[in-house]
């Protein structure tokens, strides 16, 4: 038994840490070579290396409000939830290779984006941006500026509604 809580949470480390590392190097590397605003087209018409600050959460959510409240709505909404994940991944059973990867993933973005808001006064780099060209009227273009803590939610996520919707594993 206690072979196995082990691999778990050696399980959890091997995915978060290089998830938060690699987050908080593209970051800084966006911030130190590229200016505020400053984009670099990567693919042409498609992807752009574009370094902003997000002071809201998810799509700009809540950056009109008054400092103080971001601030404390966001620091205390990622820790609620960076919490409530880790409570999660103790109680899912070691089996559950990916709901495990799923919560780990939720887990890494939360913790990354919640580093920048401690260290960044409550804002956070963004750096990726999309165009899609294909798509008629511009609805999305550009996708809203993200990174790599967004994208690991983004992808926990998915592979957590797979798994609901299936009821099993993804594979």
């Amino acid at each position: 038994m206690e072979n196995v809580a082990l691999k778990k949470w050696i399980r959890f480390l091997v995915v978060v840490l290089p998830v938060v590392i690699a987050d908080q190097g593209a970051k800084m590397l966006a911030v130190g070579h590229i200016g505020f605003a400053e984009s670099i087209e990567i693919i042409p018409g498609f992807f752009y290396l574009t370094h902003l600050y997000n002071t809201g959460g998810a799509f700009g959510l809540a950056a009109q409000a008054a400092p103080w409240i971001r601030i404390l709505l966001f620091l205390v909404v990622s820790g609620i939830a960076a919490v409530i994940v880790l409570i999660l991944y103790k109680k899912t059973p070691y089996e559950s290779r990916w709901f495990s990867l799923a919560l780990c993933l939720i887990f890494s973005g939360a913790v990354g984006n919640l580093i920048d808001r401690v260290f960044r006064d409550g804002r956070v780099v963004d750096f990726l941006e999309i165009y899609f060209p294909m798509i008629p009227m511009n609805l999305f273009n550009p996708w809203p500026p993200f990174n790599i803590a967004d994208s690991a939610i983004s992808v926990g996520v998915a592979v957590l509604t797979l798994y609901f919707i299936t009821g099993k594993d993804p594979l």
